[in-house]
């Protein structure tokens, strides 16, 4: 069985490290906020200018003046800052920011990343998505492995628009979790009830599954 997009959030979150500063794009990375494990202590930045991001807000307690740079209404922790977005990419460039998680369309399996354009599709813009891989020390991608069509996410070579070249370090989708290496994607871990050969028949790119492979728990 598949993982739902909160279990891809709660396995990403389990990615952050004590002092990490980190960046949570639109989509599923979001949900991430929510996931923060007991006795970690990280910074969530956000690039419209915003250090010291918390969970989303219960309903009702919602403001709409308080948003992170995907328009969510989100809270602030003690000692958060609030300045302009001018601050907030010199930051991002700066390379201040540990860890990026983003949603994509699509990821090589050089470590390419499409994640802000479809042709012939409006969009409002690419956001900070090329400033945060291009200067994020650490890149992890959440997605589901397959597109509305059933078609494979996880490619050769993407076919969209790129957003960032041989960045992504980790791709964690609802089938399982995988390190980008020389073999390409690297599977580390299985999504509980899905099977190696449902991955290998899912995945478009180079795919190696490693001969520890765990189950992945959330």
């Amino acid at each position: 069985m598949a993982l739902d997009k909160v279990q891809i959030a709660q396995r990403i979150a389990k990615e952050l490290q004590d002092g990490f500063y980190v960046n949570l794009g639109i989509g599923i990375p979001t949900l991430v906020a929510n996931y923060i494990p007991e006795g970690i202590d990280v910074v969530l930045q956000s690039e419209n200018g915003l250090l010291g991001m918390g969970p989303f807000p219960y309903e009702g307690e919602e403001d709409a003046d308080l948003i992170n740079a995907g328009k969510q209404t989100i809270t602030t922790l003690p000692g958060s800052a609030i300045f302009d977005s001018a601050m907030s990419f010199g930051m991002i460039r700066a390379g201040k920011v540990h860890l990026t998680v983003l949603g994509a369309m699509e990821v090589a399996d050089n470590g390419d990343i499409a994640n802000w354009k479809i042709p012939k599709k409006l969009v409002k813009g690419m956001g900070g998505a090329m400033d945060l891989v291009a200067s994020a020390k650490n890149i992890i991608v959440a997605m589901q492995h397959t597109n509305p069509k059933g078609e494979s996410k996880l490619l050769s070579n993407c076919t969209l628009p790129l957003t960032g070249v041989g960045c992504v370090k980790k791709v964690v989708t609802d089938l399982g979790v995988f390190d980008i290496n020389e073999h390409g994607f690297y599977c580390i871990e299985i999504a509980p009830g899905v099977t190696a050969d449902e991955i290998k028949a899912k995945t478009a790119g180079r795919l190696v599954i490693a001969d520890d492979v765990k189950k992945m728990v959330v």
